[in-house]
């Protein structure tokens, strides 16, 4: 049998470099993307070191030419694109007054069309063998909202109806979109906000952690990547077939307030 391909972009760090990892151990052929492609390929190295199946793509999910190029690569390896997780992202913190036009615009490039695109793109793949899972990394701002993030929290917003949109146009299929919706991992990206947020608000960054992050969560607990791995792993399996155009929330109790 053949191994399943999974494609995760903004893959070279973080959450994406820990579901590949994940993913990589249990088998599947795995295509780490990220915009910067020397970051990807020193992950992928380190893997294939560890004698995993990896390979490095460069891919601005911003890019027509990018996305082009990473289905062409996936069809010269085969024509598989079993598993799709969108998870590339930035973030910027400021009052939507302060908010500069350019970077407003970006954060909705890569969070919302990015993977609109990117899964555009890999769907007649996906018909072609009659199965596909789709993930998208969404955040407790695809269901909350906190000041100083109105890019993001749109972003995140969209992508719940996006991938509502998605599952009614794939049922015909053997193919499901979800989306995962974490509180906060301890990132690279959440260690930058937690700069940002301390400079934006005046305070520490101790504070920010205790009073702005973990404040909302009954559990008080930043999120694991073991957590997110399993997540994932569930809405790739057989048990998660019916399970489509729905939110997976891991966010220690927040919204049940």
């Amino acid at each position: 049998m053949r191994k399943r391909v999974a494609l995760v972009t903004g893959a070279a760090s973080g959450i994406g470099l820990a579901i590949c990892s994940d993913l990589a151990r249990q088998g599947y052929a795995v295509w780490l993307s990220d915009s910067q492609y020397e970051a990807a390929e020193g992950a992928a190295k380190n893997l294939r070191d560890q004698g995993f199946a990896v390979n490095a793509l460069k891919l601005d999910v911003t890019s027509e030419t990018d996305i082009a190029q990473t289905v062409a690569s996936l069809e010269a390896a085969g024509g598989y694109a079993d598993i799709l997780v969108n998870n590339a992202g930035i973030q910027h913190v400021a009052r939507l007054e302060d908010f500069p036009v350019d970077r407003w615009k970006l954060i909705t490039e890569i969070l919302l069309i990015g993977p609109a695109m990117l899964s555009r793109a890999l769907l007649p793949l996906m018909r072609r063998h009659n199965f596909g899972r789709i993930i998208n990394i969404g955040s407790i701002h695809s269901l909350v909202a906190s000041p100083h993030k109105s890019a993001y929290v749109a972003a995140k917003h969209g992508l719940l109806g996006f991938s509502k949109v998605v599952a009614l146009e794939t049922a015909d299929q053997n193919i499901t979109i979800n989306t995962l919706c974490p509180s906060y991992v301890k990132t690279p990206l959440v260690e930058q906000q937690i700069a940002n947020q301390a400079k934006v608000h005046g305070i520490s960054e101790a504070e920010v952690i205790n009073k702005i992050m973990l404040e909302p969560m009954p559990k008080k607990s930043f999120i694991e990547m073991d957590e997110l791995s399993g997540a994932v792993n569930y809405l790739i399996s057989d048990a998660a077939r019916n399970m489509t155009g729905q939110e997976l929330v891991l966010d220690g109790g927040w919204t049940v307030k």
